[in-house]
């Protein structure tokens, strides 16, 4: 079946990095534009980036922009975000999701991995 895996987060200080992975499995990963999000204690869901199924374009959330990078390595059928100089307000949690085109909301989303940025 089709199956999102996030991994990476954990706890990090203000002005530190991260970098996300998202394992894809159960559809050709190459196939489908890819997406970012997350959920902030106490609010509502946040898209953060999308990027094409051959990941030369992306977009970014004016949030993020600057800071993140989408990317993905369709070899290994794996989607990444690496998050730089991370706030306080950057803390939640983030996760995958498979677009049906480059404008949509994800049809199929993963658990998410939580990131905590505190000193």
């Amino acid at each position: 079946q089709v199956q999102l895996v996030e991994s990476g987060g954990g706890p990090v200080q203000p002005g530190g990095s991260l970098r996300l992975s998202c394992a894809a499995s159960g559809f050709t990963f190459k196939n489908y534009h890819m997406s970012w999000a997350r959920e902030a204690p106490g609010k509502g869901p946040e898209w953060l980036a999308t990027i094409t199924t051959g990941g030369h374009q992306q977009r970014y959330a004016d949030s993020v922009k600057g800071r993140f990078t989408i990317s993905r390595d369709n070899a290994k059928s794996t989607l990444y975000l690496q998050m730089n100089n991370l706030t306080p307000n950057d803390t939640g949690l983030y996760y995958c999701g498979r677009l049906v085109n480059y404008y949509s909301d994800p049809d199929t989303r993963g658990q998410g991995t939580q990131v905590t940025v505190s000193s």
